[in-house]
């Protein structure tokens, strides 16, 4: 092998099986693709040590994809549970898988995704130093960080997010706003605490280039985290949040420099008038390089229904020319996700993700819509099921409602269906007398 990362053998001009493999699944030429890789505008997370992986692209000219969070956490640590969760994920269609675990045997879990899974997968080492080095925060050094994100590169994880924008200077600034939910990143809080704690540097920031080395060895992509992302509508868009973003977009340079591939993670809180400035200020200041964004959820009212606020901003965000959508659950802010939880963001968001695809002129991205209204005006049941996102759920439907695979179903009956009026109409095949009949009964 004579290149380091897949930015590396896209600069040298190398086609590696992964971005052939990339090429092939979003219809487009090879050689267009390796320039976009090259130039950082799109991403092909692939650890050398994920020797499972089925490899996807990530960029604003390539589809949308999404990512679905999962993980152990002290009052729910289910091993199983987790995995099950991550191979309905998979099946369902996401293509990332972060493993956020914060309690139990971590690595044990992170190994197995790395030696079985297929979608690419992420960490955030932050939250696993905590559970790893069994000590107070404070007293956690800055090597033991480095070695913390060393592991996970090892275990074969395909990015990394690291909270390595609130350095001293932003979290002075940080701390002189008046926000109404302050710091809502969970990797985000304990950095910032350990800083307050130790006096110390963000020591990510302080040995980025010892953090670059890592990456480069494996090939491991790096996702800047957004430790000053708005939690709710009111602190979006502050001047913390674009102080970070400026300091990702100095960051993403320097690691373009190495070869090593770089993502950067987005807001979650913010109203539907402030999505397409926000994604104009990323593009601007991170020098295009793929857009992670969680949601964004558009309003703060609805908890229970937040994969329904969060995915009316994802659609559009996506349209904007965000790479890749985090699902949000129903159980947002209120619990670990179930396995219906997680069915239920992923095809949530899978719909958001075509949504935008469709807007943003995705080539072939209606083949699908068309096959599918075209077996709904032929009254092919069992096509309109199969093409859907959700068939399962569509059939489910279907049986709850209707006794038979007729010409109609019980939204309006056999005598005020649209498509059945039209389609006789159309084919000759209109009988006044039959409809008489079905009129008397």
């Amino acid at each position: 092998m004579n290149y380091t990362t897949q930015m590396d053998a896209a600069r040298k001009g190398i086609l590696t099986k992964e971005l052939l493999a990339v090429a092939k699944k979003e219809q487009m030429e090879p050689e267009k693709l390796v320039k976009l890789v090259a130039a950082g505008q799109v991403v092909i997370p692939a650890n050398k040590c994920h020797t499972c992986l089925d490899p996807n692209g990530i960029g604003s000219a390539l589809r949308t994809k999404i990512n679905v969070n999962l993980g152990t956490s002290r009052d729910l640590n289910d091993l199983d549970m987790e995995l099950q969760k991550v191979n309905d994920a998979v099946a369902m269609g996401a293509e990332s898988i972060m493993d956020l675990s914060s309690f139990g045997d971590t690595q044990k879990f992170r190994r197995k995704l790395t030696a079985e899974c297929p979608a690419i997968i992420g960490t955030v080492p932050i939250y696993d130093a905590v559970v790893y080095y069994h000590k107070p925060l404070r007293e956690i050094t800055s090597e033991e960080w480095l070695q913390i994100a060393e592991m996970h590169a090892k275990d074969g994880v395909d990015f990394l997010t690291i909270h390595v924008g609130i350095n001293k200077n932003t979290a002075e600034r940080f701390k002189k706003m008046k926000r109404l939910t302050n710091i809502v990143s969970r990797g985000g809080s304990i950095i910032f605490a350990w800083m307050e704690m130790t006096g110390q540097e963000n020591p990510f920031y302080e040995h980025f280039d010892r953090l670059l080395d890592i990456c480069q060895e494996y090939d491991v992509t790096l996702s800047l985290g957004d430790a000053c992302r708005p939690g709710c509508l009111e602190d979006a868009t502050d001047v913390s949040q674009l102080e970070e973003l400026l300091t990702l977009g100095e960051l993403t340079r320097r690691a373009w420099e190495k070869n090593v591939q770089v993502m950067i993670e987005g807001p979650g809180h913010m109203a539907l008038d402030e999505i397409a400035a926000n994604m104009k200020l990323q593009k601007r200041l991170c020098h295009n390089a793929p857009f992670y964004v969680l949601g964004p959820l558009v309003t703060d009212v609805a908890p229970g229904y937040d994969h329904i606020t969060s995915a009316i901003g994802a659609a559009q965000i996506g349209w904007y020319g965000t790479a890749m959508l985090c699902y949000v659950t129903p159980k947002e802010h209120l619990g670990l996700p179930n396995k219906e939880d997680v069915r239920t963001g992923v095809v949530t968001y899978k719909i958001a993700a075509h949504a935008a695809d469709i807007a943003k002129g995705h080539p072939g991205a209606t083949v699908r819509d068309n096959a599918l209204s075209k077996a709904r005006y032929e009254f092919r049941w069992k096509d309109q099921f199969n093409l859907g996102l959700d068939p399962d759920r569509a059939l489910e439907y279907y049986k709850a409602g209707n006794h038979f695979n007729g010409k109609y179903c019980t939204m309006c009956g056999p005598n005020f269906c649209a498509m059945r009026i039209s389609q006789n109409l159309k084919n000759c095949e209109f009988d006044p007398e039959e409809e008489a009949r079905l009129h008397e009964e």
